[in-house]
């Protein structure tokens, strides 16, 4: 039997943290950061430039939830938004296993695990689609 897991991902505009939880509580917890290239870089601020081309930052993503069942998208700004208007247009498979989006300023790898749990944990199963 294949194990099935839940995944988060936080984003925001400088980077992107995936963490994996295993349903049948198998450890699981992996953390996969992605970066977007160092080109997509604003001087000034030290995130990506307005109208940059992020593709590839958010293709990284959609590889790295490759494994999700359900996801959790979650961030402080509008990278979480602008991530899913990406699944939208280029991944709509995707867009079935996203369960959720929630606004969740910066926290650690343990506090994102722990928010991760306890969403899924209080969350109901979406429907399966139809044949």
């Amino acid at each position: 039997m294949t194990a099935q897991y839940h995944a988060v991902v936080w984003i925001d505009h400088r980077e992107a943290r995936v963490i994996y939880l295993a349903v049948d509580g198998a450890p699981a917890d992996v953390v996969r950061p992605v970066r977007p290239p160092r080109r997509l870089y604003a001087k000034s601020e030290g995130s990506i430039a307005p109208g940059a081309d992020k593709s590839a930052f958010y293709d990284e993503i959609i590889g790295a939830l490759a494994d999700a069942e359900a996801i959790l998208v979650a961030g402080p700004s509008t990278a979480k938004t602008e991530f899913v208007k990406y699944l939208h247009q280029h991944s709509p498979q995707m867009l079935d296993r996203v369960w959720g989006i929630e606004t969740l300023a910066r926290v650690t790898d343990y506090q994102l695990l722990a928010e991760g749990r306890r969403y899924f944990a209080n969350a109901i199963p979406k429907p399966a689609a139809p044949d």
